[in-house]
């Protein structure tokens, strides 16, 4: 009967050397710390420009009417900052100024702010959506009107807040919208019509309680890494999810930080502003590179959203793991376990009995 001897000292040497030299390898490959990208230094603290910078496209520009009605008046607020309680009406006046060498005619209306999925930009309901906020509310004295070569029309505009209207943010804005349909195409043949709008954002409060709450989540990691650590660099994208489920408009930041089993912290980024508004109610879906992580580790991530009056934290952990090489070791390591059971057998073979190969054929050797 055929008995499986242990392994000898010497081959479990050989085979913990080989492991040891590979493990020296990987960690020596993905464990080192990775920084996050480099934000710009702070800038300088500065006073308030006198001229606020107005929205604009090159053709005309929507901005609060200068406190200096003169027709030359720069402007002086960038947005309109409006508060409200339910039922009262607030009242301003927006400046339209076209500064092409045309006359050119706008359709103005009220409309409701939200943040694009993609980046978090501010973004504006068209004059044909449904509007629920600022964009239902706002009353202009006139919504359409002819404005000539580099002047400015001053248009008084009114928002009424309904009785029963939700405490907190309502952001929108006041929206001229050109009237002329620019087409384009090829062969001579329109193929799209383009229409262009320029707005002034307007942050109206209605009175009440305030509530600023965010939800971080849908963390993940995508990576890409090299078949053999070492042989090449690593990269990485951590995606997630912001949500702002209170009544208030946030700006936040994030923090990331990442801890592995072999290399302690191998990510530590200090916050960073995100550059968005969040407006209430809305939610976005962001990235952020995460240049050189581990290549062999597993990794435990840690994301950190901070603002004022908000916090949230959500995680996720992953194997960064060089399959590839792992399964190389393997098969090395079941070489050697083979190599060392035919010499076992010959061993045997040659104390007498048992099984013996030679030349090729198979013999059965008599016991001594």
């Amino acid at each position: 009967m055929y008995h499986r001897r242990p392994l000898t000292p010497r081959l479990l040497r050989v085979l913990l050397a080989a492991l040891l030299a590979v493990g020296g390898l990987l960690l020596g490959a993905g464990s080192a710390p990775a920084a996050a990208p480099a934000a710009a230094p702070a800038a300088a603290p500065a006073t308030a420009p006198a001229i606020a910078p107005a929205a604009d496209n090159g053709s005309w520009a929507v901005y609060p009417v200068p406190a200096s009605k003169a027709k030359n008046a720069l402007p002086d607020r960038e947005y309109f900052y409006l508060e409200a309680a339910p039922g009262a009406t607030v009242s301003d006046t927006v400046s339209v100024f076209n500064t092409s060498d045309q006359p050119i005619t706008f359709q103005l209306y009220g409309a409701d702010a939200y943040n694009t999925p993609r980046d978090g930009g501010f973004a504006l309901r068209a004059a044909n959506q449904p509007q629920l906020g600022v964009g239902a509310w706002a009353h202009l004295k006139v919504n359409r009107l002819t404005v000539p070569a580099h002047h400015r029309a001053d248009i008084p505009f009114t928002i009424a807040v309904p009785k029963g209207a939700e405490p907190g943010d309502h952001p929108g804005a006041i929206v001229a919208l050109d009237t002329a349909t620019v087409g384009t195409g090829s062969n001579g043949k329109v193929a799209v019509g383009i229409q262009r709008a320029v707005g002034a954002r307007v942050y109206l409060r209605v009175s009440g309680p305030a509530v600023p709450a965010v939800t971080l989540q849908n963390v993940s990691v995508s990576r890409r890494a090299p078949l053999i650590p070492g042989l090449g660099s690593s990269s990485a994208t951590v995606h997630y999810t912001l949500v702002n489920r209170g009544n208030t408009t946030v700006h936040p930041t994030l923090a990331l930080r990442a801890s592995g089993w072999f290399g302690g912290t191998v990510l530590n980024a200090a916050p960073k502003d995100l550059g968005i508004d969040l407006l209430p109610g809305q939610s976005v879906t962001l990235s952020v590179p995460w240049p050189h992580p581990p290549q062999f580790d597993h990794v435990s991530l840690k994301l950190s959203v901070a603002g004022t009056d908000i916090s949230a934290t959500a995680g996720t952990s992953f194997f960064a793991v060089p399959w590839f090489l792992v399964g190389l070791v393997l098969v090395l390591i079941g070489l050697l376990i083979g190599a060392r059971r035919l010499r076992s057998r010959r061993r045997r073979a040659q104390r007498g009995g048992g099984w013996s190969w030679r030349r090729g054929r198979v013999r059965v050797e008599a016991a001594a």
